[in-house]
This record gives C-alpha cells, sequence and structure tokens, in this order.
C-alpha cells in the first residue's frame, strides 16, 4: 500500500498537470490567432490607404499631364493628330474614373465607400473645380475634332490652367489627410499589439511557475530513476553485446566484400601454372565461365587465339614472382573482341604456397571511342585540307578578278578620260583666247574627275588613311565613302575612344574583315542602314557590324562551302584566326544581321 501511494499521487499531479497545460496552450492558441486577425485585418487597411494615397497622389499627376497635353494641343500642334486627341481622352477619362472611386468608394479598387467627415467635407469643396476642368476639357476636345469654334478654345484653356492651382492645392489636402487617418490607425494598431503582447507574456509566466517548474522537477525524478536502472541493465548486457556486434560486423564485412568482389570486380584466383582456381562472377559472365570449364587452364577460358593463349601462358610463367599489368585483346567464344586492363599480382597464402590474383577491367568501350576519335580527327584533318585547296583557289580567283576589274577601271575610265584630255590639250588654239578659255576650264574640270578617280582605285586597294592614321580613322573613312558611293545610310561610331595603333598587320585584317562585311550587307542583305561600332577594353578590341537587311540561315550557309556566300562567311573566320581573333554572327532571316569581331589587343 505506501508503494500505491506514491504511484496514486504522482499520476493525480501529472493528470492535473496535464490539464493546467493543456489551458496554457489554449490560451496562448487563442491570443495568436486572435492577435494575427486583428493584425492582417490592420494591415489589409494600411494596404488600403496606401494604394488609396498612391492614386490620390496620382490623380494630381494626371491632372498635370491633361493642362499639359491642352497646352501642346492649342499651342505647339498646328494640326492634331487624332492620335493626340484620343490619347488626351484616355487621361481624361481615367482621371474622372479615378477621382469618382476616390470619393464614392470602388469595389474593384478596394476603396471604402464611408469617409471621415473632413474627407467628405474636402471632396464637396473640390468637385466644383474637378467639374469645371473636366467639363472645359471634354469642349475643348470637341471643338477640336469638329474643327469649328476653335477660338472659344482660348477661354477653355484659361478656365483649365485657372482651375489647375486650385485643384491641386485641395488635392493636397485630400493626400495630406488620408496619411493623417493612416498614421492614427497605425498608431491604434500599435497600442493593441502592445497589449496583446503584455498578455501573452503574462500566461507564459503563469506556465512557467505553475506548470513547467512542477513538470520538471518531476521529469528530473524520474530521468534519475531510468538512469539508475538503465546503467544497471547496460552493465550486465555490456560483454555479450559487444560480442554479438563484433561477430554481426565481422559476418557483414566478409558477405559485403564478397558480393562486391564477386559483381563489381572482374576478378580470379590462379595457380602459377595457370589453373583456375576461383572466377568471380561478373568475370565468369564476361568469358562463359562453367564448372564444365573448370579443367582449362586461365589462357584458354580467356580467349579462343592459340597465339594469345601462349602470349598469357608466358606472361604467367614469367611475371608469377613480380606482378604484371597491361593491355590484352582477347576474342571470347561468340567472336567478339574484348580489350581488357589486366593487373597480375602474386599473393602469398602461406609459407611455400603462392597464389595469383587477376583483377580486370573491361575497356572495349574505351578503345572504340578512342577508335572513333582517331576516325573524326582524320575526316577533320582532311576537312580541313580540301577547305584550305578551296580558299586557295577562292582567293587566287578573286585576286584574278580584282586585277582585271582594276584594269578595266583604269583602262575604261582613269585610260579614257586620260586621252580626251591629251586631245584636248592638243585642240587648244592659243590665237583664240575665249574658245581657248572655255577649254581650259573643260580641262580643269577633267583633271578633277580623273584624280577622283585615281583615288578612288588606290582606295580600294590600300586606303592612305590605314597606314598614316591607324583603323579607327579609316573605318570611318570607309563608312563615309561608301555611304557616298551607294546612297546608303552607313554610320561610325568610336564608342570608347579608341586610339591606339595596332600591328600594320592586323590593322589591315581588321579594315579587310569590316569590308567584306559592309559589302556583303549591301551586295547580298539589300540593307539601307548599317552602323558600324568599334569599342575597347584592357585586352580586348570588339567591332560590331548591324545592318536592316533581309538576314540569312547561319546553318544552312555553313553547310554551301562551295558557295559565294559560304565562302565569305568561311574566309572571315580564316582571316580573323589568323590574327587570334574571334567572330560570332547572329542573323535572322527577315530581320538583320549583327557581325562582332573580337580582336586581342
Amino acid at each position: 500500500m505506501k508503494k500505491n501511494n506514491p504511484e496514486a499521487a504522482d499520476k493525480i499531479t501529472f493528470k492535473n498537470l496535464r490539464r493546467l497545460y493543456f489551458f496554457a496552450l489554449l490560451t496562448i492558441a487563442v491570443t495568436i490567432i486572435a492577435s494575427q486577425i486583428l493584425v492582417q485585418y490592420n494591415l489589409n487597411q494600411q494596404l488600403s490607404d496606401s494604394k488609396i494615397i498612391n492614386i490620390s497622389g496620382k490623380q494630381r499627376m494626371l491632372s498635370q499631364k491633361i493642362v499639359k497635353e491642352v497646352l501642346i494641343l492649342h499651342y505647339v500642334s498646328d494640326k492634331p493628330s487624332q492620335k493626340q486627341i484620343s490619347h488626351l481622352k484616355n487621361v481624361l477619362s481615367l482621371w474622372k474614373t479615378t477621382q469618382n472611386s476616390l470619393e464614392n468608394g470602388s469595389d474593384s479598387l478596394a476603396f471604402p465607400k464611408e469617409k471621415s467627415e473632413t474627407l467628405s467635407t474636402l471632396y464637396s469643396a473640390i468637385n466644383p473645380i474637378f467639374n469645371s476642368i473636366t467639363e472645359a476639357t471634354d469642349l475643348f476636345l470637341l471643338n477640336l475634332e469638329q474643327k469649328n469654334n476653335l477660338a472659344e478654345n482660348q477661354k477653355l484653356v484659361q478656365i483649365i490652367l485657372k482651375n489647375e492651382d486650385a485643384f491641386l492645392s485641395k488635392m493636397n489636402k485630400i493626400v495630406s489627410q488620408y496619411d493623417l487617418e493612416a498614421h492614427e490607425k497605425v498608431t491604434e494598431q500599435r497600442k493593441i499589439e502592445y497589449w496583446i503582447f503584455a498578455f501573452t507574456l503574462f500566461v507564459l509566466l503563469l506556465e512557467f511557475f505553475f506548470i513547467f517548474r512542477p513538470t520538471n522537477k518531476k521529469i528530473e525524478n524520474l530521468i534519475s530513476k531510468l538512469l539508475s536502472s538503465e546503467k544497471k541493465a547496460l552493465k550486465l548486457a555490456y560483454d555479450t553485446e559487444i560480442i554479438s556486434e563484433i561477430k554481426e560486423n565481422s559476418v557483414k564485412e566478409l558477405k559485403s566484400l564478397n558480393h562486391a568482389m564477386e559483381n563489381t570486380l572482374l576478378y580470379c584466383r590462379i595457380a602459377p601454372d595457370g589453373s583456375i582456381i576461383h572466377v568471380g562472377e561478373k568475370f565468369a559472365k564476361l568469358l562463359n565461365y562453367t564448372k564444365f570449364s573448370s579443367n582449362k587452364k586461365f589462357s584458354e577460358i580467356l580467349t579462343i587465339d592459340e597465339k594469345d593463349q601462349l602470349n598469357i601462358d608466358r606472361i604467367i610463367f614469367e611475371k608469377q614472382r613480380s606482378g604484371w599489368q597491361g593491355e590484352l585483346k582477347i576474342i571470347n567464344k561468340e567472336h567478339h573482341t574484348i580489350w581488357l586492363d589486366l593487373s597480375m599480382v602474386p599473393v602469398m597464402i602461406k609459407k611455400g604456397e603462392l597464389e595469383l590474383l587477376i583483377v580486370c577491367f573491361n575497356i572495349t568501350e574505351r578503345k572504340k571511342a578512342q577508335r572513333e576519335v582517331e576516325r573524326l580527327n582524320l575526316e577533320n584533318s582532311t576537312e580541313k585540307i580540301n577547305q584550305q585547296k578551296i580558299i586557295s583557289s577562292k582567293i587566287v580567283e578573286n585576286q584574278e578578278k580584282e586585277q582585271n576589274r582594276i584594269a578595266k577601271e583604269i583602262h575604261d575610265g582613269i585610260g579614257q578620260m586620260l586621252t580626251g584630255l591629251k586631245f584636248s590639250l592638243e585642240s587648244i588654239n592659243l590665237d583664240d583666247k575665249e574658245k581657248s578659255a572655255q577649254k581650259i576650264e573643260y580641262l580643269k574640270k577633267l583633271s578633277l574627275d580623273i584624280i577622283k578617280g585615281v583615288r578612288t582605285a588606290t582606295f580600294n586597294l590600300m586606303p592612305p588613311e590605314l597606314s598614316d592614321h591607324g583603323i579607327v580613322s579609316s573605318l570611318a573613312k570607309l563608312a563615309l565613302e561608301l555611304s557616298k558611293l551607294t546612297g546608303k545610310e552607313i554610320l561610325f561610331y568610336n564608342k570608347t575612344d579608341f586610339d591606339q595603333r595596332l600591328d600594320s598587320l592586323i590593322e589591315i585584317n581588321i579594315y579587310r574583315l569590316a569590308q567584306e562585311a559592309i559589302n556583303n550587307a549591301i551586295k547580298y542583305a539589300e540593307s539601307s542602314h548599317i552602323i558600324v561600332q568599334l569599342s575597347h577594353s584592357q585586352t580586348l578590341l570588339s567591332i560590331i557590324i548591324d545592318d536592316n537587311g533581309k538576314g540569312f540561315d547561319i546553318h544552312a550557309a555553313d553547310k554551301k562551302r562551295n558557295s559565294e556566300s559560304g565562302m565569305g562567311l568561311l574566309f572571315m573566320k580564316e582571316r580573323i584566326q589568323y590574327i587570334n581573333g574571334r567572330v560570332f554572327i547572329k542573323s535572322i532571316p527577315g530581320e538583320g544581321t549583327r557581325i562582332t569581331f573580337n580582336i586581342p589587343i
């Protein structure tokens, strides 16, 4: 009975503590839920208030925008377009709708219909001003659309301007009142939250003194008894449990090791004479080894080729003491070729008894991949050689065309003009001064044409700007000259004020790349606008050429190596690689092309 009484008392005490604990938790839960509901309600009110303040402020901006649009339509635009009138209508409609929502409330915008007495008074005061502006603006727009009573618009503009300042002043008071009321709500919410916080702390203090402290003492006594019992039990079972664990772990380790070796490694054990002692499951599956072939030697189950068998027997005989590692090519029973990375390790079982542990890795797929890489490298080398042949032939062909073009320009243009100059000089009669003066004027003009033709021909060969002033000046001159010759709008921008001189070989290659890209945009893309942009960093010079032409399919152009367009892209890539640069081509059919050259500096 003495033992039962303390137990019954403990049981009653724990029941009372549990009831108090549940009551305290329930109180805290109710308090938290109530505070959350109140906080969420106030947050929603604050969101609504901030939105109203924001929209009210926006009303001031909209009124200013309406005045600005009216002034532009009346004083600036000689013939207001329908688009301008429609835009002003939309702004005016938005202004009216927002003002109505602020004053009368709106469910869609979450604006309250009920307002304070001060706000109602302010809205009553601003309404006449608002109506005057809206009526005057409506009449102003009506006169513009019907194109009558335009003289009346001057009065309407004055009405709008007169009421604008009053509207802004009244609207500022409304915004200030909204802000004041929102601040009062926040202050009230803060007070409520402080009361909730104080009540929650009070409940927690009561829980600590009347629940957690008594519970803690009871639990400490209970844990002390449990720990004492646990120590006695552990002391009795300690030796038996340790022995059992060691035994179980050893068995598990052996099973895991055996499973890993059988199913993951290609391994086997053989005697020094080459006879098989044991073959792992995975290795046996690879070699189709069964117990019926257990009397065979390792070399016989490894390959069916007799020469390979003799080679394996020789390695076992010569390397059984030192071990061996290398790659073997074997042919299995299905006449499939398999490559193995084989390691032979001598293992001393006991004194005078030796075994050889064979561990292999199947590298057949790696060998296949190596052969495929070699084949692809050979194909790439052949393709590059063929491309170089095509490039060389195209270069010779282009050089021949360029020489013929220059010869034709000199013969048909400069040559004819020089012949005309010669005959004109011979026909001058100094006795007839009037005709001589006319011919001299003609000869001056003809001389200027000859000079211009010579400059154009030399510019196409090697622009003097490139050698005298560098790549920036030559690209600017190129854009200007081509713009004059073709009538296209070709613009050049030096975005980072690059003014360095580069190696002459790099500069001429950059110039030719830009010239090729611009000519392609003119000739193939049929562009009307071309922009050349140059920028640089400490280590990189970048040239971007944009056009608004018809664009092209980059992948299709890459495949057409023998076409003129395909060779043009290939020449660019070869030339940019020659100066250790990179080219990036982005083109969208129907929209245009961007070519970027990046050259290290």
